[in-house]
């Protein structure tokens, strides 16, 4: 496993100024030595061979004065380069500005057979234009680039249909905001660090999907205290934040915050599943009801039970029991029927 290590790269003004001064110098050997040149063949004098050795040094020199103005990079805030010398890891820089390093650090990481099977797979699945698929090889020729952006990142995952714990097909999506931690670790011991995210972020939540129930089975103790897609979000997301930090710990990857933002039940039963929350939901309203209903009929009897004024055997209490039972709990309005005999 690799380890990040931070180094100091040099601030690119000092070296700008030192590479100015030095152009300067070598045009003006140059000049000067064309001069004499010149100077010695119009007045048939043999020339001096410091003018000879000065053409030639202002030549080579300009030839390579290049090679540390390549040096040259920039770093933006939440930046950082990975330094690599001929195959060797050397740091990572994460200061940001104007900087020079040395100039034969690798600017890109390479390309590999695995990411460009992986891309060319996508342009040709996805239809694009000739342009595009052009520009697309051409991004995984180059590789992976050595800058690294460490700011935090936000992965829209697909809606995937995966089954529950109790086997039943649901529809689920996530949001996943994560940044590089270590670079190394994410340059070197993954392929691919962004397709390494992308694709444990959909094994990570498959995972959590089949672990937790889409809801309760049943209105019982053991069922309700159970942790669900639907009622415990907050326990869910911890899960699956957790699942990922461990996933993607081996990429230097952390995970600032995992979501779900899509949970449905699948077309085919979606319909069956509503009707079975709507018959609950009737039986939980009807228990309700007939709870009420019987308190008030408790509540009447008693009430008028405690005068004295009225006296009702039992018959007569289940009767008007009966009669309030109806219509407390009936779902039509109520048409009371005068009696005007007796019961017996």
């Amino acid at each position: 496993m690799s380890a990040e290590k931070k180094i100091k790269a040099a601030s690119g003004w000092g070296m700008l100024l030192a590479v100015i001064i030095a152009f300067i110098v070598i045009i003006a050997v140059f000049v000067l030595s064309i001069i004499g040149l010149a100077t010695a063949e119009d007045t048939g004098v043999a020339a001096s061979p410091l003018y000879g050795w000065g053409l030639g040094l202002s030549i080579t020199a300009f030839c390579l004065i290049w090679i540390p103005i390549s040096g040259f990079f920039t770093l933006q805030p939440g930046q950082a380069r990975v330094c690599i010398l001929f195959g060797n890891y050397k740091g990572t820089v994460r200061d940001e500005g104007f900087r020079w390093a040395n100039p034969f650090y690798s600017r890109s990481m390479g390309s590999n057979s695995a990411s460009e099977d992986a891309i060319a797979s996508t342009v040709t699945k996805s239809g694009l234009s000739l342009g595009k698929s052009i520009e697309v090889a051409a991004k995984a020729a180059g590789g992976l680039s050595t800058k690294v952006s460490v700011r935090a990142r936000t992965l829209n995952g697909d809606i995937l249909k995966v089954n529950d714990k109790v086997g039943n097909p649901i529809e689920i999506a996530n949001v996943v905001v994560w940044h590089v931690k270590d670079t190394a670790k994410a340059l070197f011991d993954v392929d691919n660090y962004e397709q390494f995210v992308a694709t444990q972020a959909e094994t990570a939540l498959r995972h959590v999907a089949s672990i937790y129930a889409y809801d309760h089975a049943e209105d019982s103790s053991d069922s309700m205290d159970s942790i669900t897609l639907r009622s415990n979000i907050e326990e869910v997301s911890t899960a699956l934040k957790h699942e990922l930090t461990q996933r993607l710990a081996p990429a230097g990857v952390a995970v600032d915050d995992a979501r779900l933002t899509h949970l449905a039940y699948a077309p085919e039963i979606a319909q069956a599943m509503l009707r079975r929350q709507q018959a609950e939901a009737v039986i939980a309203a009807r228990k309700k009801i007939v709870e009420g209903a019987v308190s008030m009929v408790e509540m009447a009897v008693e009430e008028l039970s405690r005068g004295g004024q009225v006296e009702l055997d039992e018959e007569r209490k289940a009767a008007m029991a009966s009669n309030l039972m109806v219509v407390l709990c009936g779902e039509s309005e109520a048409h009371p029927v005068v009696n005007a005999g007796s019961l017996y």
